[in-house]
């Protein structure tokens, strides 16, 4: 989620099937190691326009509403939004508290961005979104499979199913959205932690895992009340590929290395 890992030896009583192999490199990137999804390829620094109206409330009112906003890429996942200073409630800027959350671009001396977590809600058009813009340029869908999935983590089997909705998101590794009915419990215990993501909504549920006397936290998550674009995962459950081991229809999969690692 976004709390923002080379292959790793089959653990003690694993089955030895060898790591599947990786395809594509990102672009002109040579220090990037392969990987099997598609990569974010925005450069840092691009800035584009957002065709759909900003809004944003504090305290109950509204406090930013603009048809003109742009996108900016501060870092290469994801985009900001700069605004116009005569779309921002003139009150809202003159809040001292507010001021050390505001952020100018030199190539934008009319918009200033505001750290997310200034205000309560955030919206594009009337739907909420939640901890960063959405990026145009990611693309997430979530796809029925038959292909089975089984999860492990030094040896020992967490869920296993016979079938699976995958979730392809543009610059992450595929994720496998399991039935709760296939989670192995003894091994699962519930966990406190709460995310949330732009593309799929608020967490319901968190899962760590505990393995003889250790416990690896926060492994797996569910979304009962996913955004409508993602409503196939709802109340189905998935891990981290970073940090456990993933077996498609008996093939042990390559740990992906990511800012989740």
């Amino acid at each position: 989620m976004y709390r923002w890992h080379p292959s790793v030896p089959n653990p003690a009583g694993a089955p030895a099937s060898p790591p599947a192999r990786r395809n594509g490199r990102r672009p002109a990137r040579d220090d990037v190691a392969m990987t099997s999804y598609p990569p974010s390829i925005t450069p840092q620094g691009h800035t584009a326009p957002v065709p759909r109206r900003v809004r944003a409330q504090q305290g109950g009112r509204w406090v930013v509403d603009t048809s003109a906003a742009v996108y900016v890429w501060e870092v290469e996942y994801y985009p900001q939004f700069y605004v116009p200073v005569a779309d921002v409630d003139p009150e809202l800027l003159a809040d001292p508290a507010l001021k050390p959350r505001l952020r100018r671009h030199p190539e934008l001396p009319d918009h200033v961005r505001i750290r997310w977590d200034a205000l309560d809600h955030w919206f594009e058009e009337d739907e909420e979104v939640f901890v960063h813009p959405r990026s145009p340029y990611v693309r997430v869908d979530a796809l029925r499979s038959s292909r089975q999935v089984r999860v492990e983590l030094d040896g020992v089997v967490l869920a296993e199913a016979s079938s699976a909705v995958l979730v392809f998101e543009t610059g992450l590794p595929t994720r496998h959205y399991l039935d709760r009915s296939a989670l192995d419990l003894t091994h699962l215990e519930p966990s406190d932690t709460e995310t949330a993501c732009p593309y799929k909504g608020r967490t319901t549920a968190y899962w760590s895992a505990r393995i003889g006397d250790t416990l690896h936290q926060d492994l797996a998550w569910c979304y009962d009340f996913p955004t409508r674009q993602l409503l196939p995962i709802a109340g189905l459950v998935a891990f981290y590929d970073e940090k456990v081991d993933v077996f498609l229809d008996g093939v042990r999969q390559e740990r992906p290395v990511t800012k989740f690692s």
